[in-house]
């Protein structure tokens, strides 16, 4: 790659995690203002506080393993730093997919209309569980994360070994390193929170359709507010289907065509992971009324600023 085409995709990378940075930051600050004002949390409000958390040291965080990796991949790939950084973010992201799974589960829940007793129970249970599911998802990212830990020191162990009796090439440890430990564990780590999600979108559409249904055989519009609820809440569900898929399918990539830090495609590659993380906190705060309207006037501010 050229380098002027390599610096524009490097500065293009720095502006979307600023960005990411700037939502998830806003959407921290205004989940813990309203805390500290009320002295409490709606459930939602509580995930939507937790989730902002994460993202934003993923934002933090991410760009110095892809910055460090491109710039020195074989000494970064030994270095104690690279360490420390991928044990920061292996518990991140486990912890983020956890925090939009259950807020996933949570709008389904309190907008989803069926009668089964299930249901019922979770619908009146599940708000005032919120609290213990994100400290046992902050758990099983911790159990996760030190998993990832363990078989990194090992099988990273093992790679030095073999390096000095020249068996193995740096690049076909990363490939071997990622295709017999790391994706087997991340699709086993990852697949009950993908379950949970995938139940609860599917719940979602199913209610919306009956609601729907319902609504066109009597004679009511069929925009009425319960059914506007069901559309905005399946939006909000599709954008975390996209988070979803793209991290699957970043898994599968990285397991399988393995992109190493001197190909054309690695920092294309990046804008793609980023750009989906970045910019969906800006679909929560325009799904969120109260933030969307205090981002509005941030935008308006910001704007009078310009023009002065």
């Amino acid at each position: 790659m050229q380098p002027a085409l390599t610096v524009f995709f490097m500065l293009l990378l720095v502006l979307l995690c600023f960005l990411g940075s700037l939502a998830n930051g806003f959407i921290v600050l205004m989940m813990s203002r309203e805390r500290l004002r009320r002295g409490r949390l709606s459930p939602s409000n509580t995930i939507l506080l937790c989730l902002g958390v994460s993202r934003f040291s993923q934002q933090c965080f991410g760009p110095v393993y892809t910055f460090n990796y491109f710039l020195h991949p074989v000494e970064f790939t030994k270095s104690l730093t690279r360490q420390i950084v991928c044990l920061h973010w292996d518990f991140m992201n486990s912890a983020t997919f956890w925090f939009s799974t259950w807020l996933s589960v949570l709008f389904c829940i309190k907008i989803a209309n069926f009668s089964h007793p299930t249901f019922l129970w979770l619908k009146w249970r599940l708000p005032g569980l919120v609290p213990w599911l994100l400290v046992g998802s902050v758990l099983i990212s911790f159990v996760v994360t030190l998993l990832f830990f363990w078989g990194n020191h090992n099988l990273y162990q093992e790679f030095l070994i073999r390096q000095v009796s020249g068996n193995m090439s740096h690049r076909e440890w990363n490939r071997r390193l990622e295709t017999d430990y790391f994706m087997p564990l991340k699709l086993v780590t990852m697949s009950l929170p993908c379950s949970l999600f995938l139940v609860s979108i599917v719940l979602l559409m199913s209610s919306l359709r009956r609601h729907i249904r319902r609504m066109q055989h009597s004679a009511h519009n069929v925009r009425d507010p319960s059914a506007q609820a069901h559309t905005r809440a399946l939006k909000l569900l599709i954008s975390f289907l996209v988070l979803y898929a793209m991290s699957f399918v970043s898994l599968v990539i990285d397991a399988t065509v393995f992109i190493p830090s001197d190909s054309p495609w690695y920092w294309p590659w990046q804008i793609t992971l980023y750009l989906c993380m970045s910019m969906h906190p800006f679909v929560l705060i325009l799904s969120n009324l109260k933030l969307r309207g205090v981002f509005g006037k941030l935008l308006l501010l910001a704007r009078g600023f310009r023009v002065t």
